[in-house]
């Protein structure tokens, strides 16, 4: 369990310390080239990643503390541990498709490859709904073997951790449809390039978040 806190915390120092990189080589004030005037077109750019830092850091927090409520919560009498669907490792798959799309889309987006974005942000969405909704199917398995929500502190702390790590994601998708939309509107690389680059980090983010969580239901 301490190995999973852990974790949790070295994935977070590793998100943020990438993020307060990409914001402290941010020079505005330079022009792009000799001939242009200063753009100031990235001004915006740390207001949107401390942003994201700030809601890592909370989401940090919130999952460590799921993590020691479970940890407590099994060292009592009742609990009963569940055989996790073997759907899940369909769904991590997925995840990670999601995740690799998402970075190749990034790619795209720093490169000014405007034509390569609507399939990567297509194909990162497509898995990412894969994922969520081979969750929602794992859940009516589990439910269907017996284990709800209420029979079993185990199963209950289940539905809840794979709920709160899917509301993120859903979270996520919001952002995710607004970039989408933009680029099929027209909109150049640059003006997503942003968007794409701060999703692409939260999506690594939760799938990194996903393993620790995934690891430890598999090993308690």
């Amino acid at each position: 369990m301490t190995v999973s806190l852990v974790l949790l915390a070295a994935i977070m120092f590793v998100v943020i310390g990438w993020l307060l990189r990409q914001t402290l080589n941010t020079q505005p004030w330079v022009p792009r080239s000799v001939d242009d005037a200063v753009s100031g077109t990235s001004i915006d750019t740390p207001a949107k990643t401390f942003g994201l830092v700030s809601f890592l850091a909370v989401a940090t927090s919130l999952f460590a503390l799921f993590i020691s409520a479970y940890a407590m919560r099994m060292q009592m009498g009742d609990w009963r541990p569940v055989s996790e669907p073997q759907l899940l490792w369909v769904n991590s798959a997925f995840l990670v498709f999601a995740s690799i799309a998402y970075q190749l889309t990034r790619n795209a987006a720093g490169k000014g490859q405007a034509t390569r974005l609507k399939p990567g942000l297509v194909i990162a969405g497509l898995f990412t709904f894969l994922f969520l909704g081979g969750q929602l199917i794992a859940w009516t398995q589990l439910n269907a073997s017996g284990h709800y929500l209420t029979s079993n502190p185990a199963s209950a702390f289940f539905y809840v951790l794979t709920a709160v790590h899917g509301l993120h994601l859903l979270g996520g998708l919001w952002v995710w449809a607004r970039s989408t939309a933009k680029v099929f509107s027209g909109a150049e690389a640059d003006n997503v390039r942003l968007s794409v680059e701060l999703c692409a980090v939260y999506w690594h983010y939760l799938l990194l978040v996903w393993a620790v969580l995934f690891g430890l239901l598999l090993t308690t």
